[in-house]
C-alpha cells in the first residue's frame, strides 16, 4: 500500500558532526565540487595533526545520502553503499540518514535525484539571497513523496543501481586506460626513455642529452621547445551570447562550461545549449569534434575533447587541431603543465587566471616528429576506447533518467 510521507519525517538530517573527541589517524575529505551524480573525482587525505578545512565536518554512514545545498542543478550528490569511519564530507552537503523501516535509503536517493526534483530545488535556490542558487537542508526535508511498499522500493532501487554500477565500471576502465597512456607519456617525454634506434630506452641507454636554457634542464639532442601556438595556431577563446535574449539558449548546440569538462576526457553532455540564433552571433567560436577545451579562468586546467560541433564560454580556451598527431601529446603535456610543471601558475590550490595570450604562450617540449607520431599511434586506441565507453555511459545515463520518473510514478511496473 502506497503512502505519502515527508522526507524530514523519515530521515535524520545532518545527523553527526566531526568533533575534537573523534579519534582518527587518517581522514578522507570530500568537498562538494568533487562528486557529481555519485561519481567521486577527488578525495583529500589528511594525517593526524594536519589542519582540516573548516568545512570538513559532516560524518557519513552506510546508506547516507549527501546532497549539495549550492546549485542543485550541478548534481553534486551521492550515496554511500558502505560505511567508512575515516571519511567526512563538507558542510556544503546536507546529509540524510533514513530512520524509517518503510523506506529504502537508495530508493529515496533516486527519488531526490530525479530531474524534476532537481529543478524544483534549483528554483527554490534561485529565490535565495545567496551569491549562488542555494537551498537549506530543510528545503529537502520539506519535500513529500508517495512511497510504494518496501518490496517495490527494493526492486526499483536494484534496477537503477545495476545501471549505475555499469556506469561506474566503465569509468574505472577509462581511468585505467588513461593511466596506461599517461604512463607511456611520462616514460617517453618526462623520463625521456622513448625507444632509440635500437629499441632501447633512450636516456637510460646513454642517449645524448643537451641542456635547454628555457626549461633549465636537459632534453634529448635534436629536441626543442615551442609555444602552444607554434604547435597549433588555431586557438579559440569562447564567449557567452547575451543572456538578455533568452532565445539564444535552449537549442541543440552544446555550450561547454567548466563543469561539463570536469571528470570527462570526452564531453558528451552540457548543462546548457545554444540555439542557432545564439551561435550565429559568434560564428567564429564554433569548435569541431576533437577540439581540446582547457579551462583558463576560475578553475584552471580542466581538459577535455569535444564530441560534436560546440561552443564554450569565455572561461575556456580551445585548440582546433590541424595536425592530429599533436592531439594526445598536447593533452598530456597540458595536464602535466597544470598539475606539475608550472608552480607559478598557481598559489596554494588556487590557480591564477590565464588569458588567451598566456595560454598560447605556454612552452612545451617539441619531440622529434617520429617519436610524437609513434606516441599518437600507440595511444589512439586507448582514447578511442575511452570515447566509446563514455558514449555508452551517456546512453546509460539517459536510460536511467528516462526510467527514473516512470518507475517512481508507477508507469513502469516491476515484478
Amino acid at each position: 500500500m502506497s503512502e505519502k510521507l515527508t522526507v524530514k519525517n523519515v530521515v535524520n538530517i545532518n545527523k553527526s558532526t566531526l568533533s575534537a573527541k573523534d579519534n582518527w589517524s587518517t581522514l578522507k575529505y570530500l568537498d562538494t565540487g568533487n562528486i557529481t551524480e555519485n561519481q567521486i573525482d577527488t578525495l583529500q587525505i589528511f594525517q593526524k595533526g594536519e589542519k582540516l578545512p573548516s568545512r570538513a565536518k559532516r560524518k557519513v554512514e552506510k546508506g547516507t545520502i549527501i546532497y549539495s545545498t549550492v546549485r542543485p542543478n550541478q548534481k553534486h550528490f551521492g550515496y554511500f553503499d558502505t560505511h567508512s569511519n575515516d571519511l567526512v564530507v563538507s558542510t556544503g552537503f546536507a546529509t540524510l540518514d533514513v530512520i524509517d523501516p518503510r523506506i529504502n535509503s537508495k530508493y529515496l536517493y533516486y527519488l531526490l535525484t530525479q530531474n524534476s526534483v532537481i529543478s524544483q530545488l534549483q528554483s527554490i535556490g534561485e529565490n535565495s539571497t545567496s551569491s549562488y542558487p542555494s537551498i537549506r537542508p530543510e528545503d529537502i526535508g520539506n519535500l513529500s513523496f508517495v512511497f510504494p511498499d518496501i518490496d517495490i522500493q527494493n526492486k526499483i532501487a536494484d534496477i537503477l543501481t545495476f545501471i549505475d554500477k555499469k556506469i561506474q565500471i566503465n569509468n574505472q576502465i577509462n581511468q585505467e586506460l588513461e593511466a596506461m597512456a599517461k604512463t607511456l607519456y611520462d616514460y617517453w617525454f618526462v623520463q625521456f626513455d622513448f625507444p632509440d634506434q635500437n629499441a632501447k630506452p633512450y636516456k637510460s641507454s646513454g642517449g645524448k642529452m643537451v641542456y635547454n636554457p628555457e626549461l633549465k634542464r636537459e632534453i634529448p639532442e635534436g629536441w626543442g621547445v615551442e609555444t602552444l601556438k607554434d604547435f597549433e595556431s588555431k586557438i579559440i577563446t569562447g564567449k557567452t551570447p547575451s543572456r538578455a535574449n533568452s532565445d539564444n539558449f535552449g537549442g541543440e548546440i552544446p555550450f561547454i562550461t567548466i563543469g561539463d569538462i570536469r571528470g570527462n576526457t570526452f564531453i558528451y553532455s552540457t548543462s546548457e545549449t545554444l540555439t542557432d540564433l545564439g551561435a550565429s552571433v559568434q560564428q567564429n567560436k564554433y569548435l569541431p569534434e576533437g577540439s581540446l577545451c582547457v579551462s583558463c579562468i576560475a578553475t584552471v586546467g580542466e581538459i577535455g575533447f569535444t564530441t560534436e560541433w560546440s561552443h564554450t564560454n569565455q572561461q575556456i580556451n580551445s585548440i582546433v587541431f590541424e595536425d592530429e598527431t599533436n592531439r594526445y601529446y598536447l593533452y598530456f603535456a597540458l595536464k602535466n603543465y597544470f598539475e606539475n610543471a608550472n608552480a607559478s601558475a598557481k598559489t596554494g590550490n588556487t590557480f591564477a587566471n590565464m588569458n588567451k595570450e598566456d595560454f598560447s604562450g605556454i612552452r612545451i617540449i617539441l619531440p622529434r616528429n617520429e617519436i610524437k607520431n609513434n606516441f599518437h599511434k600507440m595511444t589512439e586506441p586507448y582514447f578511442a576506447q575511452i570515447k566509446c565507453l563514455q558514449g555508452q555511459n551517456q546512453e546509460l545515463t539517459q536510460l536511467r533518467d528516462w526510467l527514473l520518473p516512470m518507475l517512481m510514478n508507477g508507469q513502469v511496473k516491476v515484478e
